[in-house]
C-alpha cells in the first residue's frame, strides 16, 4: 500500500511519472501482485483524499509534468529551468520541502500554487499545439472523445473547480445566490466568461486519466492489480453536492442537516465527526441509485479491485446533528445497502469489491457482507490489545479476508511498537517471537504472520517494508492537521540498489506460497480463493 502522493516524484508531490514506474519495477522484483492506493480525487479540506472536491475527478496534482514533456506538451528545458528548481530545489537551493532534492513532506498549499500553475500552462500549450501539430492531433481526438464520454460529471466538476478559485472558497453555499442555486442563465454566462479556464480543466482531467490508465496497463502487464479506495461519503465542498443537492440531507439554505462520522472508538473517545453531508437515500432510491451506479462504474474503470471505505455505513450510518461539535450525540440510522448493491450488480454485473468492515460491526453488517460475498478486513496491530481483539490475528482468519499489518489510519508498525504498552508487547512477542526495541523486527514479524495466514490477500504499507517509525505515519484519525503529507525517501525503490529488500519480500512470498498471479490464477477457480 503506497499512496501515489507519497512517491518521491519531482514536483513537490508524488505523481504518475517515472517514480511510479520505478515502484512497479520494485513490486515485480519482489513478486508482488497488488498495489493499493488511496482515493485519487482532488483533495479538499485538510488535504484529505477522503474529503475530495469530486467523487469522479482525478487529482491534477498527481499528473506528471515529466510525462507531459515526453508527450510534447511542454519543453523539458522549461521544466528544468523554470519549474523544478522552485518545486524540488536544485543547485543547492531549497525546494518546497525546505531542502534540495525530492525528499520531504508534501506542502499542498505550495504545490497548488506552483505545480498547478505549471500544469495549467502545459494544458494551454497542448490546446494551442494540438490544433496544428499532427503528432498531437491524435491526443486531441482522444481528448474530445473523453469529454463526450465523461460529460455527465466532467462539466460540473470543471465549472466547480473554476468557481472555487474565482470565489476563493469551496464553501459554495456562500457563493452568490444564483450561482449557489445553479440558475441556468447565470451558469451559462459563467461558462462563456470562463471558457478557456474550463477547457484547461477538461485537459487536466484527460491528462490524469491517460497517465493513470497507462500506469495501470503497465502494472497489469507485470501481473500487478491496482486496488483503489472508494470513500463512502463525499465532501460538502464538492461538485457532487453542489450539482446534486437533492440527493443529500440539506436544509432550505442548502446547508447540511445531519453529517457523517463514527461513535467513540479505538481512535477517539469522542468519536469522529467527519462533517460530510449524509445522503438522502429516499431520493437516491427514487431514481434507481443512478449517481451511485455512475460512481462505481467510474471506479471500476480505474481499478482492478475496489475497497469500499466504511462498509458498515451501507447497513447503518452514524447520523450526527450538524450543530454538534463532536460525534458523541449521534444515532444509528438504517441504510438501503441490499437494494443499492442489487441495483449496482444489475447495472454493472459482478463487482470486484472489498468491504472495509472495521469499527463497530454488528451481526447485521456481517450478514450483509457475507450475503454480498465480499471479503472483509483484518488489521494485525489491533489483535494484541485485548482478548476481544483476537479476531484480527491470523489463527482466526478465513480465506474471505484481506489482512493488513496496519492501514493508512494506523501508526506504522515500528511506530506502534515504540508506543505499545507492556501487555501488548508481551502478547505480540508470544505470537511472532522476540522483538525487543527493534521496530523493524516487529514490522517483519507481522508481515511473516500475515503471509503465512489463509487470508486471500495480504497488504503491507510501504512504511512497514522500509521499517519506518511514527514520522512516516500517513493519517491520525480525529486530528485535523498534519496528515496526508508523508513521502517515501528518494531512491528507496530503485533497483538494483534495493534488490536486497525486494529479494527478502520475494523470499517471503515464495515460502508462503503467495507467488500467484491474481490476474491469471492457476490451478483453481474457487470463488473463496480469489476475492
Amino acid at each position: 500500500m503506497l499512496p501515489v502522493s507519497s512517491l518521491a516524484s519531482r514536483g513537490g508531490i508524488g505523481d504518475l511519472g517515472p517514480e511510479a514506474y520505478r515502484f512497479l519495477e520494485f513490486l515485480a522484483a519482489a513478486r508482488q501482485h497488488i498495489w493499493q492506493v488511496l482515493p485519487l480525487c482532488p483533495t479538499g479540506y485538510g488535504n484529505s483524499p477522503y474529503a475530495g472536491s469530486s467523487a469522479f475527478a482525478g487529482n491534477p496534482f498527481l499528473i506528471s509534468l515529466e510525462l507531459l514533456a515526453e508527450w510534447g506538451w511542454v519543453e523539458p528545458e522549461w521544466l528544468e529551468r523554470e519549474v523544478f528548481p522552485a518545486l524540488d530545489g536544485q543547485d543547492g537551493q531549497a525546494g518546497l520541502d525546505g531542502q534540495a532534492g525530492q525528499n520531504g513532506r508534501v506542502d499542498c498549499a505550495a504545490v497548488e500554487q506552483r505545480k498547478l500553475a505549471a500544469l495549467q500552462t502545459a494544458a494551454r500549450r497542448f490546446l494551442e499545439r494540438s490544433a496544428v501539430d499532427p503528432e498531437l492531433g491524435e491526443q486531441r481526438q482522444k481528448l474530445e472523445q473523453f469529454c463526450r464520454e465523461q460529460a455527465g460529471w466532467l462539466e460540473d466538476y470543471a465549472l466547480y473547480a473554476v468557481l472555487r478559485r474565482l470565489y476563493e472558497t469551496g464553501a459554495w453555499t456562500k457563493w452568490p445566490e444564483p450561482v449557489k442555486r445553479r440558475d441556468p442563465q447565470t451558469l451559462q454566462a459563467l461558462r462563456a466568461t470562463h471558457a478557456e479556464a474550463l477547457r484547461v480543466e477538461r485537459v487536466l482531467q484527460f491528462a490524469f486519466d491517460l497517465q493513470w490508465e497507462r500506469l495501470r496497463s503497465a502494472a497489469n502487464a507485470d501481473g500487478i492489480r491496482m486496488l483503489g479506495d472508494l470513500a463512502i461519503f463525499v465532501s460538502m465542498d464538492s461538485a457532487d453536492v453542489w450539482a446534486n443537492p437533492e440527493l443529500f440531507q440539506l436544509d432550505a439554505e442548502l446547508e447540511p442537516v445531519q453529517v457523517a462520522g463514527v461513535p467513540p472508538d479505538y481512535f477517539s473517545p469522542t468519536g469522529q465527526r467527519w462533517g460530510n453531508p449524509l445522503y438522502d437515500w429516499a431520493a437516491m432510491r427514487a431514481d434507481g441509485f443512478a449517481w451511485w451506479v455512475e460512481r462505481v462504474r467510474r471506479a471500476c474503470t480505474h481499478f482492478d479491485l475496489v475497497r469500499l471505505d466504511h462498509f458498515r455505513g451501507f447497513e447503518a450510518y452514524w447520523s450526527i446533528p450538524a450543530s454538534e461539535e463532536t460525534a458523541v450525540n449521534g444515532e444509528w440510522v438504517k441504510a438501503p445497502g441490499r437494494e443499492l448493491f442489487a441495483r449496482l450488480e444489475q447495472a454493472l454485473g459482478p463487482l470486484p469489491l472489498i468491504a472495509e468492515d472495521l469499527g463497530v460491526i454488528t451481526p447485521e453488517v456481517d450478514a450483509l457482507r457475507q450475503e454480498l460475498a465480499m471479503p472483509g478486513m483484518r488489521v494485525l496491530q489491533f489483535g494484541f490489545s485485548s482478548a476481544g481483539a483476537h479476531l484480527h490475528l491470523p489463527h482466526r482468519f478465513t480465506p474471505q479476508v484481506v489482512a493488513y499489518t496496519g492501514t493508512h489510519d494506523n501508526d506504522t508498525t515500528a511506530g506502534w511498537w515504540a508506543q505499545a504498552g507492556a501487555d501488548e508487547r508481551a502478547a505480540a512477542e508470544h505470537y511472532i517471537g522476540p522483538v525487543g526495541d527493534h521496530g523493524v523486527w516487529a514490522a517483519w514479524g507481522l508481515m511473516r504472520a500475515l503471509h503465512a495466514s489463509v487470508a486471500s490477500l495480504t497488504i503491507v504499507p510501504a512504511q512497514d517494508l522500509l521499517g519506518l517509525g511514527s514520522e512516516a505515519r500517513m493519517n491520525t484519525p480525529a486530528v485535523a492537521e498534519g496528515n496526508w503529507s508523508w513521502r517515501a525517501p528518494a531512491g528507496c525503490w530503485k533497483l538494483p540498489e534495493m534488490a536486497g529488500l525486494a529479494a527478502g519480500l520475494a523470499g517471503l512470498v515464495e515460502v508462503t506460497d503467495r507467488d500467484n498471479d491474481p490476474l491469471q490464477p492457476e490451478g483453481s477457480t474457487a470463488a473463496d480463493e480469489q476475492p
